[in-house]
């Protein structure tokens, strides 16, 4: 612990960086730390702001996770429903946080300091590691201070929420009621009704058809869809027949990829650190003046780190950094490291962190020689020129398709291409080309839902070929009117009138079942059952089948519990003969806990969604 006081309280801990990812954290931090003005603030909470700053870290987060459950594909996101979540998460959040505070649930600042101490990621041989963590300072941006109050902060949400969500009450009797209808078999026996025969005497007037349109046009809501031409240039149709690649420009492109190489060479770098932790700035820079000078005097630069030094990691080890990188310590010290020789010392170079002076040396370089990259390079240069020819053709292309608003310059300059159309598209559809993102983005565009229908220019597949597209039509999303769906509303009309009378005609043997034995009523009808089967909720039934089963009372012995539902086309007389309650005493102990702890766990978030919401009630939010 001692150690990890050092480290945080000197000058390691003036490194800004940003809060790792602890188990507990719930969202990023920069949020609390976004002073400014009103107009950066999305919403208070009692009286403590939410930065817009924060809003907007939170719902790129919601968005990135929405967006992996869509393959990436943003046309099929909700853009306000997300922000809106994103919002209730951190008022939920800040209120929790407040009632955290009013209930006293805090960590002191030497039980977080040993919590970081313990994270694995700090520690090397089962001890907090001085070098690891210096390492991970470096590299992110955030004071030490606030990395403190931040993990209180969460700490204390997580204790907050704990207390409700490990400890929300099971009761045995509800585990059993949940168990009996998940384990409950049923025995089925349908009878199907075709409604043809039915539908010859039925009639439905257009009177009939306006009022069922009027009272249920949520019925016929639909989402926005398109009329669109469009045409693909693929790169395999645009192909040079020049397969010759010279030798100046295979030496011509190993000297560029010697040069790349070149850049890439890892440094080794060397550096002794005064900070102005416990002197002055003034003091900190003359020492470093004298530390440069007694080398320059002879004194080896190992000698000089070991006993100079404020860098606890590297002064034992000759003042090497074994982790850089550019961008670990500022741009003044990497552009000093691309300044020096081999075997040069820079003078006193001053960053954040106080005065370096810095050896640094170019490692050895392992570079193919020309003769064994030649192959390689032959094709890369067939490929970039191919990659050349490709993009000058689109680019010719392009002109003409938007200067004619038409697709056929590209059919006219390209053998293989034709223009394709597709009606009706819609954003879920699930179309070859059509459904590439940046595709659906171009066809639902605002500018398209405000009339253009112009063709568009080029827009660049995932997979590098090229689309062009022009919509003819635009449906927007809303309620379809009703001479859009008039036949549909007919066809409903017909089968509701045609399974009514079917209904009317099996009338008198749903009655008898009611009262009679299955089998003196099956004798007096001449209505054919066939036995479906045992079936238990869920498993494979059409769900109006399923809902009609499972609502059935359980029949006495040699009764049936019988219902009717519609299909398309069809009536269909539901019966349950026999009701197996198997009952949680079936079910193995594995099985019994996984049904407790799915129930504690829905019971617990129920809790504190509850227990959020009632803070919200008597909270002030503006």
């Amino acid at each position: 612990m001692e150690s990890f006081r050092k480290v945080i309280r000197g000058w390691f801990g003036k490194v800004l960086l940003v809060l790792f990812l602890l188990p507990f954290a719930v969202v990023g931090i920069e949020g609390y730390f976004s002073g400014g003005n009103k107009a950066d603030v999305a919403q208070t909470v009692n009286g403590q702001e939410i930065p817009k700053k924060e809003l907007d870290s939170v719902t790129q987060n919601f968005k990135e996770r929405y967006l992996s459950m869509v393959g990436g594909d943003e046309t099929l996101l909700n853009q306000s429903f997300i922000q809106k979540n994103a919002l209730d998460s951190l008022i939920s959040r800040s209120l929790l946080l407040q009632q955290a505070k009013k209930l006293g649930i805090s960590l002191s600042n030497a039980q977080i300091e040993q919590m970081i101490a313990q994270q694995p990621n700090f520690q090397e041989g089962g001890k907090f590691s001085e070098a690891l963590y210096a390492n991970y300072l470096r590299s992110v941006g955030m004071t030490s201070d606030a990395l403190i109050d931040n993990l209180r902060q969460d700490h204390a949400l997580k204790m907050l929420s704990s207390s409700i969500l490990d400890y929300a009450l099971v009761n045995k009797q509800d585990v059993a009621q949940i168990a009996n209808l998940q384990t409950e078999q049923r025995n089925l026996y349908l009878s199907s009704i075709k409604l043809d025969d039915y539908k010859k005497n039925v009639n439905v007037t257009n009177q009939e058809i306006a009022d069922y349109y009027n009272k249920h046009q949520q019925q016929f809501k639909q989402i926005a869809s398109v009329d669109v031409d469009y045409v693909v240039l693929t790169q395999a149709l645009v192909q040079g027949n020049n397969t010759t690649v010279s030798d100046a420009e295979l030496q011509q492109a190993y000297s560029k990829f010697v040069q790349e190489q070149q850049k890439n060479i890892k440094r080794e770098v060397k550096h002794i650190l005064i900070t102005a932790d416990s002197r002055s700035d003034t003091d900190a820079q003359k020492l470093a003046n004298d530390v440069y000078a007694k080398i320059k005097a002879g004194m080896t630069f190992a000698q000089a780190a070991e006993q100079y030094s404020d860098d606890p990691d590297s002064k034992a080890k000759g003042g090497l950094v074994t982790t850089y990188v550019p961008g670990a310590f500022s741009a003044e010290f990497d552009n000093a490291v691309n300044a020096l020789k081999a075997g040069e010392i820079s003078k006193p170079v001053k960053t954040q962190y106080g005065y370096h002076i810095i050896e640094a040396k170019v490692l050895a370089a392992d570079i193919p020689s020309f003769e064994s990259k030649k192959a390689e390079l032959t094709t890369e240069i067939l490929k970039s020129r191919n990659a050349n020819l490709y993009s000058d053709t689109v680019n010719n292309i392009n002109e003409q398709v938007v200067g004619n608003d038409a697709l056929d310059p590209v059919t006219q300059a390209v053998k293989g291409t034709q223009v394709q159309s597709v009606k009706g598209l819609t954003v879920l559809a699930n179309v070859p080309v059509l459904s590439d993102p940046a595709v659906k983005a171009k066809i639902f565009s605002e500018d398209v839902k405000n009339g253009d229908r112009n063709a568009s220019s080029n827009i660049q597949l995932a997979n590098g070929d090229t689309v062009w597209v022009k919509v003819r039509n635009y449906r927007a999303a809303g309620v379809q009117p009703l001479a859009q769906v008039s036949a549909q509303v007919k066809a409903k009309l017909i089968d509701d009138k045609a399974a009514k009378a079917a209904k009317a005609k099996i009338a008198n043997m749903l009655t008898q079942f009611k009262s009679e034995p299955a089998t003196q009523v099956l004798a007096k009808n001449q209505v054919a059952f066939q036995n479906a089967g045992v079936f238990t909720r869920s498993q494979g039934l059409k769900r109006p089948i399923e809902r009609a089963a499972f609502s059935l009372p359980a029949p006495k012995d040699g009764m049936w519990s019988v219902t009717t539902t519609s299909l398309p086309n069809e009536l269909v007389v539901v019966a349950v003969a026999k009701v197996n309650k198997a009952g949680i005493e079936t079910m193995n102990p594995n099985q019994v806990q996984e049904l407790s702890q799915l129930y504690q766990r829905l019971r617990a978030e129920q809790e504190l969604d509850d227990y959020t919401q009632y803070l919200k009630s008597h909270a002030k939010i503006k």
